[in-house]
């Protein structure tokens, strides 16, 4: 597993597809503030808690120049679903082989149950608009994630 990037650094470009094939990369987000949250699946209860809190403050965050894109090991077709399913208005990269998962340090060791396994770290990064990363949400409220990112700026 990579390190997980910390405030102050520069965020690991990436370039990836999203749910409709769109080519995203973090170039395309330069002079936006960038909220990139790795989530491990699509349809879970607290996924799908933590995208709705983010499509239900997007005209928020849009309004405090934040850009959205959500990443997980699911598939383009899997998050065509998810994001139809929950009228998400945002990219969802869907990153197959983990590459961008261990770029930003968000695959790695879980335990739960006393068994251990490698998963998704659901963290989130803030990245602001020269490709800095300001803040590392590694405790995600997933119910009020829209409000924790706001209280950052507040």
């Amino acid at each position: 597993m990579a390190t997980r990037p910390e405030p102050g650094d520069k965020a690991p470009p990436f370039s990836s597809k999203d749910q409709s094939g769109q080519e995203i990369s973090l170039d395309n987000f330069k002079g936006k503030k960038l909220i990139l949250y790795f989530y491990p699946k699509d349809n879970t209860p607290g996924c799908t808690a933590e995208a709705c809190s983010l499509r239900d403050g997007y005209d928020r965050l849009l309004e405090a120049g934040f850009a959205v894109v959500g990443v997980s090991p699911d598939s383009e077709k899997s998050h065509i679903n998810f994001a139809k399913k929950h009228d998400l208005p945002f990219h969802l990269i869907a990153d197959t082989d983990k590459e961008l998962l261990k770029k930003y340090g968000a695959w790695g060791e879980k335990k739960m149950y006393g068994k251990t396994y490698e998963g998704v770290i659901r963290t989130t990064f803030i990245i602001s608009g020269d490709g800095t990363i300001e803040h590392v949400i590694p405790k995600v409220d997933t119910k009020n994630h829209t409000e924790q990112i706001m209280a950052l700026y507040n």
